[in-house]
């Protein structure tokens, strides 16, 4: 297949914004969203806002005046070596306001290998010279994902968001050297399976063997190269255990879980959280091929819930802002007067498991693995090959 042109994504920066900062360190030429006529030009080092009407925009200058109504702004630095500014943030490429239901959408008009550029120092954080193979198996994977899930949320407007929606993108200032080194290294380089596009997952730590996609995800389609895959790297040690994330262990006294499941059973399950009974017992009663829990009872005085793997990081919640470490962890259960009383697990791993694991890469790279090997031991069956 012959490479073709690089592609541009539009990344959502914020929605529903009351107002929008436009600025940069260099001249920023404003247009009209719509048809590309020139609306103004803000000189280097100011900063003007964008505010919404109905309809429309407006830009408002230093001294309080405004522009004509426009449906929306599209503004890129036309300085050498300088860049946009949005809310006080530096970004390649445009940077563009629109006007949505409850206020304004700013999103990043900007090359797929710029964009990956404020992602992947951000995914895999510095990297030692024999850790570099893993930085560039992460540029694979991460362009991957963003090119699969291009157009996820067009009904926002755009392609992706600029958090864990999508992969977490600070821009120019999430840029690194190494980033860029990796990306140079692997231009345009997907992983692809029959012809087409991966599902990309990634995650921290997998914790000694990866998961299935049906195991993490409700109603997820089976993919061939998304199967468990044993990260062990011989004599009981794992590519992976370097992580600090390896091993986790979390509790809960009675009262901390009966307010955590009064909050995240209603959320999951059709479960009254106000009236949560006694607790009674709570137990894993079925474990998946990779060693997760693929099922979790919880027994009230008058009944039980049974909790599917899917959903146990959603519900047994170490605090109710955080998700539980993994889904591959082990159960000890006090009990005192028919009731539980305490709650330990004991896990292994960080994040859903699905798929390409990043502290696995990095052992894979110190143990002499190249990018190559290491993407498609994570996605088996599959071939990295050049897009563009």
């Amino acid at each position: 297949m012959t490479p073709g042109p690089e592609p541009e994504l539009r990344i959502g920066l914020a929605v529903g914004a009351s107002s929008v900062t436009l600025g940069g360190d260099g001249e920023l030429f404003v247009t009209d969203d719509t048809n590309g006529e020139p609306v103004a030009s803000i000189p280097a080092g100011a900063s003007w806002t964008v505010v919404p009407d109905t309809p429309g925009v407006h830009l408002v200058k230093a001294d309080g005046s405004r522009s004509e109504r426009h449906a929306g702004f599209s503004a890129v630095n036309v300085t050498e070596n300088r860049f946009a500014m949005a809310n006080g943030r530096r970004y390649r490429g445009r940077v563009n306001v629109i006007r949505d239901g409850s206020g304004l959408t700013l999103m990043n008009r900007v090359p797929v290998e710029s964009y990956l550029a404020g992602v992947i120092g951000g995914e895999m954080g510095p990297r030692r010279g024999d850790e570099r193979q893993a930085m560039l198996a992460q540029a694979v994977v991460s362009r991957t994902f963003a090119l699969r899930n291009r157009g996820r949320w067009e009904s926002q407007g755009f392609d992706a968001w600029a958090d864990v929606r999508d992969q977490v993108y600070a821009g120019v200032a999430g840029e690194t050297p190494a980033a860029w080194e990796a990306l140079r290294a692997t231009r345009g380089e997907v992983v692809r399976y029959d012809g087409e596009l991966v599902d990309a997952f990634f995650h921290s730590t997998c914790g000694g063997s990866t998961a299935d996609v049906q195991e993490a995800f409700r109603n997820a389609r089976s993919q061939p190269y998304l199967h468990p895959v044993s990260d062990a790297s011989g004599g009981s040690h794992y590519y992976c255990d370097l992580s600090p994330r390896f091993r986790w262990r979390e509790e809960w006294d009675a009262a901390k879980l009966r307010t955590i499941l009064s909050r995240t059973l209603p959320a999951v399950m059709n479960v009254e959280g106000g009236g949560l009974q006694r607790i009674t017992d709570i137990e894993i009663t079925h474990t998946t091929s990779s060693g997760r829990v693929g099922e979790l009872r919880i027994a009230f005085e008058h009944g039980d819930v049974r909790v599917p793997g899917s959903d146990v990081r959603a519900v047994l919640r170490p605090q109710p802002d955080q998700q539980l470490g993994s889904s591959a962890f082990r159960l000890s259960v006090t009990r005192d007067g028919g009731q539980v009383s305490r709650v330990v697990a004991v896990g292994s791993g960080w994040g859903h498991g699905v798929g390409f694991c990043q502290w696995g890469a990095v052992g894979r790279a110190r143990a002499g693995q190249n990018y190559e090997k290491i993407v498609t031991t994570y996605f088996p069956g599959t071939n990295v090959e050049r897009l563009y």
